[in-house]
């Protein structure tokens, strides 16, 4: 099989542009050369050891090798469980001061009578580091000392399928590549016998926003950089075994015929579309054995469920589905997502939260512990949040969406552990100081694993494609 090319990728869009633009004239001609040379030159360069993707050398230190990213489907209020406010707490009941919202979008509570609606839980300071975390998280609570908590996160998208798009990635237009894509396309994989970027799912008893594949799309970069979702109960890979009757030898004879074929194919037309089917076959021929070995729990000592509560192993659970990530980055995979559906709390935010607090709080705490003793914290960036936050103002007996301030944390990777950054107003309605936007998120995820985020992108229709658009800024103060 052949690596994929960045340079002959380029030379192809440029031919195509060529084809179907030609009206631009010589001064697009000019320009299609000069970038031909630019992405030769590119490819000339000597790549790091452990680098086998698009970009030629980091552009800053190298401190995370991998992401995992435990996504709170819904949007988890961030007065229930980074975002103490006691100011909100003695308002509860009361009208909401209007010169907080005036002019002002809101989801469903627009020109509705807005009253507050106060924390439905205490905080307490926990850790040498005194962070006030939610009553209703006490496992996250004791590894306080090592989250980097962002309280003054901001998104632009209000709905939660275009919200969770801008959050993954940074564009609501459809095709635009989803982070964990564009990690593969510019590192590469550390495994071959695993696919570099999966997706699992888990969900709670009630607030169950549905999540899109559209989330883990590789969009205009090829395909064979999308992410793939196991499956969370069963077989993680459907027909992961052979049919009656074919031998393993059989179907290496066979992958290595097709993969002859399509090899002929990818000489005549340089299409990076023949290369990821190539690379399916072979991936799908190697993960029959690699994902039974992955998924299989015999070797984990009961010890190890009960510090993530696993029941029962690949039971669908998010518990489940954090031991299986840490599984993963041990095998090398780049990109690993856990969608937990259960935090879209129109209604019942007390029981809601409890839930999905319940859910959650064991097993987020022991990956980062795990990985902790293993070592691979350091190296290994965690985010956990939601694609926006909860209003302050109250939705009968649940909060509304609202984009104007939230929490999320990171942790491991390089982050600052032990701290928070930025903040809200008395009433966690809107971020005030150090204001972090999801571009500012993805270019500080960026160079923590050694990416310059303005030198990440590729061509689309004549423009550069970059996971941060135009905008976004290493927020500095949150590195290590």
């Amino acid at each position: 099989m052949k690596p994929f090319d960045p340079t002959a990728h380029a030379l192809s869009v440029n031919r195509r542009a060529f084809l179907t633009q030609s009206a631009y004239g010589l001064g697009g001609i000019a320009f299609a050369l000069l970038q031909n040379r630019l992405a030769a030159a590119t490819a000339a360069a000597v790549k790091p050891a452990g680098w086998n993707g698009a970009l030629s050398e980091a552009q800053f230190p190298i401190k995370a090798k991998r992401v995992i990213f435990l996504c709170m489907a819904g949007g988890p209020s961030h007065l229930e469980t980074l975002d103490w406010k006691p100011e909100l707490k003695a308002l509860d009941g009361q009208p909401f001061p209007e010169s907080f919202t005036k002019g002002q979008q809101l989801a469903q509570l627009q020109n509705a009578v807005l009253k507050a609606r106060g924390p439905i839980t205490g905080f307490q300071k926990h850790g040498q580091s005194g962070i006030e975390i939610s009553d209703l998280f006490p496992h996250i609570a004791k590894v306080a000392d090592d989250l980097c908590v962002i309280r003054s996160m901001q998104t632009e998208q209000i709905n939660h399928d275009t919200a969770h798009a801008f959050m993954n990635t940074g564009s609501i237009i459809k095709g635009r590549p989803s982070m964990g894509s564009w990690l593969l396309y510019g590192l590469g994989a550390e495994t071959q016998n695993l696919p570099g970027f999966v997706v699992l799912m888990s969900k709670g008893k009630q607030g169950l926003q549905p999540v899109s594949a559209r989330q883990w799309s590789s969009g205009v970069l090829p395909s064979r950089f999308q992410g793939i979702q196991f499956q969370s109960k069963g077989d993680a890979v459907h027909y992961i075994g052979n049919p009656d009757g074919v031998c393993q030898s059989t179907q290496r004879q066979v992958v290595e015929e097709i993969g002859r074929m399509n090899g002929f194919l990818a000489e005549e037309q340089n299409d990076p579309e023949i290369a990821t089917r190539i690379a399916q076959y072979e991936m799908a021929f190697k993960m029959q054995s690699s994902v039974p070995e992955l998924t299989d729990f015999k070797s984990e000592p009961q010890a190890m469920l009960d510090l993530y509560g696993v029941t029962q192993p690949g039971d669908g659970s998010f518990a489940s589905n954090c031991l299986l990530a840490r599984r993963l980055a041990e095998r090398g995979v780049r990109m690993i997502q856990l969608y937990h559906r259960a935090w879209d709390h129109h209604g019942d935010l007390v029981g809601g939260m409890k839930l999905g607090a319940k859910d959650v709080d064991q097993a987020t705490a022991a990956l980062i512990a795990d990985l902790k003793l293993r070592g691979m914290l350091d190296d290994t960036l965690i985010l956990w949040g939601g694609e926006f936050g909860r209003t302050p103002m109250g939705q009968g007996t649940g909060r509304d969406h609202h984009i104007l301030g939230f929490s999320v944390f990171m942790a491991g990777g390089g982050v600052k552990a032990g701290t928070t950054y930025g903040a809200t107003d008395e009433l966690g309605y809107r971020a005030v100081e150090n204001v972090v936007s999801v571009h500012d998120l993805h270019a500080t995820m960026l160079a923590l694993m050694g990416i310059d985020h303005r030198r990440l992108n590729t061509k689309f229709q004549g423009l550069d494609v970059r996971l941060t658009g135009i905008a976004g800024n290493v927020v500095k103060r949150v590195m290590a």
